[in-house]
């Protein structure tokens, strides 16, 4: 596959326009990712040996948990001010030279908060094309769905079923390989990620401080100690046969479900206990709805004859180890194959799975022109096309 890649590089090599201008003739060859699609500031350096080499992140929980929640205009302006330095931190902590010891550049191109995306991939095209490196824009969500096949001590091999749950998404894929999938079901309104917010802005819950921390994460902590069963509050999807029986997820209802409940049933918000027990029935109601979704993809997979090597969850939500470990009795226990998530870490948005999708992509010839732009929304069955 890299025969392919460097032959490339030589056809196009006098093309202003094309990041492929300096041929990649050493193996193993190193990448680096940058991560800016949200409100972390990303960036990581990785080999196509499967070797994460160095990491660094800047978290933006301080600047953002005052206003409830992520603003996209102070987003950017702290990628603006600390992108640079991330890259230096990581390259200084790989005791590594851009120009000399850099192969690639990955950048995340979308989806995202458009004005974070720009920022990041005008960092990444501008180094590339000034360094003459071939350039890679990169999926977020494909980023998320190929991390499994880094951190496992064995590439996970193709196909897989994948939930890509996330802050901003929510996404049951059929991974046919890199740059090919299938999509089975999405939200209809909220992510999952977006509920769990929304709930713990609600029971006023203060942020978990530091990475994988948050509003949502803060909410787990405190479900952890509620009693699930307290209250009762319906299953989305459910009333409605056709909507049952769809792989698609919706959480707007279920917010709504605990606002009424709280409403008709007077409950004091300021009782820690109440707090508790409402988070947990949400978090066991939106368990519930994602493994309900699961056993209808795996029904049609079964179908369609396609034999799945695992269940692939990432993205920053698959940190949470009850929804974990409901995945895991799902896939292991019904279905005979294993739940493989990345380390919590490395679920929630990193450079790390930018820089890997980055060497996953070079290795099958997959590389962007240096005039590529952001896309904020861009559909991840529209890969390959």
């Amino acid at each position: 596959m890299l025969k392919h890649v460097r032959n490339n590089i030589y056809r196009l090599r006098w093309s202003r326009n094309y990041s492929i201008l300096s041929p990649v003739t050493k193996s193993p060859f190193t990448v680096l990712g940058i991560e800016t699609s949200c409100d972390d500031t990303g960036v990581a350096i990785v080999n196509s040996d499967r070797q994460i080499i160095s990491e660094a992140i800047h978290l933006q929980q301080q600047l953002h948990e005052p206003y409830g929640g992520v603003v996209p205009n102070l987003a950017m302006s702290s990628h603006q001010q600390h992108l640079p330095l991330v890259i230096r931190e990581a390259l200084d902590k790989a005791n590594m030279d851009i120009a000399r010891d850099i192969d690639v550049v990955a950048v995340t191109r979308g989806p995202g908060l458009p004005a974070c995306l720009g920022n990041g991939l005008s960092a990444g095209k501008a180094l590339a094309a000034a360094l003459r490196k071939p350039l890679i824009g990169v999926h977020h969500m494909e980023a998320h769905a190929l991390t499994a096949r880094l951190t496992q001590p064995t590439p996970v091999p193709f196909p897989f079923l994948t939930l890509l749950i996330s802050g901003g998404h929510t996404l049951i894929l059929v991974a046919h390989g890199v740059n090919h999938y299938t999509q089975l079901g999405t939200t209809v309104d909220d992510s999952i990620g977006e509920a769990y917010d929304k709930i713990s802005r609600l029971l006023k819950l203060p942020w978990l401080k530091g990475r994988g921390g948050g509003p949502g994460a803060a909410l787990e902590r405190v479900a952890e100690k509620g009693d699930p069963k307290k209250y009762k509050v319906p299953i989305p999807m459910t009333k409605d046969k056709h909507r049952k029986e769809a792989m698609d997820l919706s959480f707007s209802g279920l917010k709504t479900s605990i606002s009424t409940l709280i409403k008709n049933h007077d409950l004091d918000l300021d009782d820690e206990i109440v707090k508790r027990d409402l988070a947990s029935v949400f978090q066991k109601t939106a368990i519930t709805h994602l493994t309900d979704k699961l056993e209808l993809a795996f029904r049609w997979c079964r179908e369609k004859d396609i034999i799945l090597t695992a269940l692939v969850v990432s993205g920053g939500v698959a940190s949470n180890k009850s929804i974990r470990s409901s995945l895991e009795s799902l896939a292991t226990e019904r279905y005979n194959i294993p739940l493989i998530c990345p380390p919590p870490h490395l679920c929630t948005d990193n450079g790390v799975m930018v820089a890997w999708a980055g060497v996953e992509r070079f290795r099958i010839g997959l590389v962007d022109e240096y005039i590529i732009d952001h896309l904020p929304r861009w559909p991840i069955t529209t890969l390959g096309s």
